[in-house]
């Protein structure tokens, strides 16, 4: 693998670029292999990448039924941030935070991490309360945030108005390392680094099958042919229950769209990241300028990609109040994503009831920001067939047996 640096890119200008290399293989599959991961989403090209990096596994196989990065990784916010209230899900998004803070070294590959700092605004007394709380269970966890007023909202975010009659600006909790990154970047850097160690990336390859004998994951059955494999990785976000249901059992959890836009490229004029969980909306302003607009999931279930005039009438309404040059914004583009939706609005990184198969799912709204953490945790559960301390918490049996990790109770939103 050539490495990208700035005298590999003079190097090339002087013969025309006619010495680049493809970023990755598109190798046909082999007939088995160590382990099969289904999805090339940032979650599985991260396992993969965490397999052959920390375990040593690298005869693995990434099969995407569309295109690399074509789901949920390309679909999405791009919120990168740690700021949870239960100790499980600050650990895991945590090592993801710290994970994308040298990702880009690690890969060799700009993921353009922009540590630019997130608000989550408090607009009601509850909001206050809970965001206090929080700061005190982060600085227990060792995760930095802060608490701060109105007066340093509206330093941070000039163009906000805080003083709104319905949803007026109580303060905020603040992360100064939380951010974004861009999100094809972080498949491309993981998909370019997995290749490189020698994996096969199977792209336009359908999982049609999953064959199991005496409870014992034998392989898979494919629009490109018949696959075996030692373990198999389920990491296929809102088509989770479809590849459980081929492999005998269910999950709990549950199919629906999340929607997003951008609007017309404008000058800058906010360079931190604002979530307003009262009105249920967020943004920020992407690096050609478009101010990147998110909701909440529609409210049935469902498969599709295209998104509702509804839904963004109903966000973008809620924002104005707070943001009041919106109004005046046109929309470029709108786009939706599948997501899956556990009952605890918590992930589900597990073995399962078929010897071999793990399943690493239900981040719901959250799952760009978790990518690295994710894999990390996924990586050494597939290695290990056990749990490491990351994943512990997040098994399929905490359903059995009630030991909720409810993110939605505590935060009062899914994201």
């Amino acid at each position: 693998m050539t490495r990208y640096s700035v005298f590999a890119v003079a190097r090339e200008a002087l013969r025309w670029h006619s010495g680049w290399e493809r970023a990755w293989k598109s190798p046909s599959p082999k007939k088995k292999y160590d382990v099969v991961i289904v999805g090339a989403g940032g979650h599985g090209l991260a396992t993969a990448y965490y397999l052959g990096k920390n375990h040593g596994i690298r005869n693995v196989a990434v099969i995407e039924k569309g295109w690399l990065g074509g789901g949920n990784t390309g679909r999405n916010t791009t919120i990168i941030r740690s700021n949870y209230l239960q100790d499980p899900s600050a650990a895991l998004y945590e090592k993801a935070r710290s994970l994308y803070e040298g990702l880009s070294q690690d890969l060799n590959y700009n993921v353009m991490f922009s540590p630019r700092g997130l608000l989550m605004l408090a607009q009601t007394h509850h909001e206050v309360r809970g965001y206090r709380r929080t700061v005190y269970a982060n600085n227990l966890q060792g995760v930095t945030t802060e608490w701060i007023e109105p007066a340093k909202v509206k330093e941070l975010v000039p163009i906000m108005n805080i003083d709104g009659p319905r949803y007026p600006v109580l303060g905020a909790l603040y992360q100064a390392r939380g951010g974004t990154a861009r999100h094809d970047a972080v498949a491309w850097g993981y998909a370019r680094a997995c290749s490189a160690m020698g994996m096969d990336i199977i792209q336009q390859c359908e999982v049609t099958g999953v064959r199991s004998s005496n409870g014992q994951v034998q392989g898979i059955d494919t629009t490109k042919g018949a696959i075996d494999c030692a373990k198999l990785a389920i990491v296929v976000a809102g088509h989770s229950s479809v590849l459980a249901e081929m492999s005998g059992f269910r999950l709990p959890i549950e199919s629906m769209a999340l929607q997003a836009l951008v609007s017309e490229p404008i000058k800058p004029c906010m360079d931190v990241v604002v979530m307003a969980n009262t009105v249920h909306g967020y943004m920020s302003q992407s690096d050609k300028g478009e101010m990147v607009i998110g909701g909440g999931t529609d409210g049935f279930n469902n498969y599709t990609q295209r998104g509702s005039w509804q839904h963004v009438e109903e966000t973008t309404r809620a924002l104005i109040e707070t943001f009041p040059m919106l109004s005046r914004l046109k929309m470029l583009r709108q786009w939706g994503g599948i997501v899956d939706m556990t009952g605890d609005r918590s992930p589900i990184l597990s073995k399962t009831p078929v010897g071999g198969i793990f399943v690493n799912c239900g981040w719901g709204t959250g799952g760009f920001k978790a990518i690295p953490g994710s894999g990390w945790a996924m990586a050494e559960l597939v290695a290990k067939g056990e749990p490491g301390p990351l994943a512990v918490e997040f098994g399929l049996d905490r359903f059995k047996e009630g030991r909720f990790i409810d993110e939605s109770v505590a935060a009062g939103v899914a994201h």
